[in-house]
């Protein structure tokens, strides 16, 4: 920023002018949280553990107390009692959400009631971000709200930063009209000016008002570095300015300007195609000069490049659509895979039931395949949102991609030649192997249908070494390129092609999670994905994944299904909350050989485990009510009885607690998933190898 810029002594005449700064505003954000609960204690309490530096807590005692405080101030979250008497806190929440003003605020309700889906369902309705369930666990509510209150800083930290732009550039044409009145002073400062000028992403201009279109009379030679004209192309043709202006924004901004000469003054925002053709966001401020007899004289505006601001409003704003379905995808995940699991498991003992019977068994594979197929939209739908935990290896890319490349030949059918081209002597990468070849499918279906006549698919991996000033982090990358020569994606579409559900597709022929999948994966690896595209002649999506300095795994040898009884002798405990689940996972068991005991938690599995010594692995469940968890029992295992194989299973894992060196199983799994995982764990032979029953790589495409 500018300060003092126009400093002048004392003795300048009237006629002299001030060029006024605009200065960095310093004074600290505070925070204020407002807490309402109609019991004083629990104001206290939660007070209390909220209260630090720079945050104000704000206390309510009644519904209508509290509409009276948001009338007064602005809050960075609502912590809302939802028992209240005369008004309770659904009804609070949904008046907030209809003022304008307070229509954002983040709304966290707080109860000790109304914890089954039904309530919580109808205060997510209301507005509310999230739920505290009393009674509070102080770090757990104090962490929420500290993300609630660090995000308000941020927003009224660059909404401080935008008024400050905003007053820099206003106080900038008042200077300059006043310079234009005044010759005398303009010629003394016209060298400093300059200097200003050629600091800021600023062009300045005048236009006559005798004509009805803008050739623009550029002041200064800021206009070539902003838009890569010169100033003497925007007077070659009388309709160079308008012709360059995106044609969704063109009709607005020339009926915006329609109301120039009336009003005096215009702000416009708008997309502009520069030289390099690469369209960027301008704010264009333009004013009416009058004379002295108070007759328009000419414009005189200014130009300012908003480029990286829009981008970063479109970056937050995808990020709030990630959040979004993240937060809805992780609260039904849990329950959905469980009953996943339960109608995959019994179709799995039922197949073994209807041998010989080709309509049944018909039967049961269709429905077998459907909810495999709902499985996989749940796991695409974590995916994206990052809430799916990856298990992590180092592979070499290379060795995956002659299996990767006959899978996807059969995938994209005889008119795509799909090749792989790559450096010698690739590094290794650490990625979750099953992710990484979903990924590369799903891209090369896209590709598949973007050349509905056929055409070439290129996956190219190189080694790239990134230096300074790149979009990655300095370092060394693994880059994997899929090239196709399909029909191209327009600017609109490009610029949301990583969105949530956002697909080109006929209704019913793709679920847009298929780049979004990718987009997801890649931000957990560390790494970054570009996409280049051109209508009618392709499109590129690279990969950047960091390079692992570990010896990669041996991927050759490929486990297969295995269905005949293995376990005799051996017992197993199987812990799951859940019955159906329980009864499903005993059923497979006994079915593989093993005597199985059952336990409902943590805690039971604790007592079962003291009392019986024959245990050789225990089959857990992650999410359990009681005071042990399954990460809990399986670390209680690990001192206790280290002998004791622990195999965690989950239908969703959001990070909160770390797995390390535990062995998981997702649901739904299949009875030779299971099997499989088992055998490994156990150390046990192979007794017979089937046909792999596994989810083929294929149900991974969006």
């Amino acid at each position: 920023m500018i300060e003092d810029a126009g400093r002048v002594d004392a003795g300048l005449g009237a006629d002299e002018f001030h060029l006024v700064s605009a200065r960095p505003v310093t004074d600290p954000i505070l925070a204020k949280i407002l807490v309402v609960d109609d019991d004083p204690r629990n104001l206290i309490a939660v007070e209390e553990v909220l209260r630090s530096p720079g945050v104000e807590i704000v206390t309510a005692d009644s519904g209508e107390s509290a509409l009276r405080r948001v009338l007064q101030d602005d809050f960075a979250a609502i912590l809302l009692d939802v028992q209240m008497p005369r008004m309770d806190g659904y009804e609070v929440a949904s008046l907030i959400r209809n003022r304008p003003r307070s229509s954002r605020v983040p709304i966290l309700f707080l109860t000790a009631f109304n914890k089954d889906d039904m309530h919580v369902f109808k205060g997510y309705s209301a507005g509310a971000v999230d739920y505290v369930f009393k009674p509070i666990e102080p770090l757990i509510l104090k962490s929420k709200v500290d993300i609630f209150v660090d995000l308000y800083r941020k927003t009224e930290e660059i909404r401080r930063q935008a008024e400050q732009e905003r007053h820099l550039l206003m106080d900038n044409l008042r200077v300059r009209s006043e310079k234009l009145k005044a010759e005398q002073a303009l010629r003394r400062r016209e060298e400093h000016q300059a200097i200003v000028l050629q600091s800021l992403p600023i062009a300045l201009y005048t236009a006559s008002v005798q004509k009805d279109h803008r050739q623009l009379h550029f002041t200064n030679e800021s206009i070539e570095r902003i838009s890569g004209f010169r100033p003497e192309a925007f007077l070659e043709r009388s309709d160079f300015w308008s012709s360059r202006i995106n044609d969704e924004d063109r009709d607005r901004i020339l009926n915006e300007l329609k109301r120039l000469e009336e009003e005096g003054f215009v702000s416009l925002e708008y997309r502009w195609l520069c030289a390099d053709g690469v369209e960027r966001y301008f704010l264009d401020q333009t004013v009416l000069m009058r004379d002295d007899e108070g007759r328009p004289r000419e414009f005189f505006g200014m130009w300012f490049d908003i480029t990286e601001r829009k981008q970063m409003e479109q970056n937050l704003l995808h990020a709030s659509k990630l959040e979004a379905v993240g937060r809805l995808t992780g609260g039904i995940a849990h329950d959905f895979n469980n009953m996943l699991s339960v109608v995959i498991g019994n179709l799995d003992l039922l197949k073994k039931s209807i041998q010989g019977n080709e309509k049944a068994e018909r039967r049961v594979r269709m429905a077998m395949e459907s909810a495999q197929h709902c499985a996989d939209l749940t796991y695409r739908l974590l995916t994206f949102s990052r809430r799916q935990a990856l298990q992590v290896s180092t592979i070499n890319v290379m060795s995956l991609m002659p299996s990767l490349l006959e899978l996807m030949r059969r995938t994209l059918g005889e008119n795509i030649n799909a090749s792989v081209r790559a450096d010698d002597n690739i590094w290794p990468i650490q990625v979750d192997r099953a992710q990484f070849e979903a990924a590369l499918l799903n891209l090369a279906v896209n590709a598949r249908d973007a050349m509905p006549d056929g055409g070439d698919l290129t996956i190219t991996v190189a080694n790239q070494t990134v230096e300074e000033g790149k979009s990655l982090p300095r370092g060394d990358y693994v880059e994997i390129a899929v090239q196709d020569t399909g029909i191209g994606m327009p600017p609109e579409v490009l610029a949301k092609v990583f969105e949530p559900f956002f697909t080109t597709k006929e209704s019913g022929k793709g679920t847009g999670l298929g780049l979004s999948m990718v987009y997801g994966f890649v931000q957990q690896c560390h790494g970054r994905v570009e996409v280049d595209s051109a209508q009618n002649v392709g499109t590129t999506i690279r990969i950047f994944l960091p390079r692992s300095y570990e010896i990669a795994e041996d991927t050759s040898n490929n486990h297969t299904g295995v269905t005949t009884p293995f376990g005799e002798g051996r017992t197993i405990l199987v812990v799951e909350d859940n019955p159906a689940v329980r009864q499903v996972a005993t059923s497979t068991l006994h079915s593989l050989g093993f005597t199985v005991h059952e336990a409902e938690n943590g805690d039971e599995a604790a007592r079962i485990l003291k009392k019986t010594r024959d245990i050789s692995l225990v089959l857990s469940d992650v999410r359990m009510p009681g005071d042990l968890s399954g990460v809990d029992l399986a670390r209680l295992i690990q001192q206790e009885h280290p002998e004791i194989q622990v195999l965690l299973t989950t239908g969703y894992f959001d990070g909160e607690e770390t797995l390390n060196d535990l062995n998981l199983l997702y649901k739904p799994y299949r009875a030779t998933d299971l099997a499989e995982k088992i055998q490994d764990l156990m150390k046990l032979p192979e007794i017979v190898e089937l046909e792999s029953v596994t989810a083929r790589p294929e149900a991974a495409v969006a």
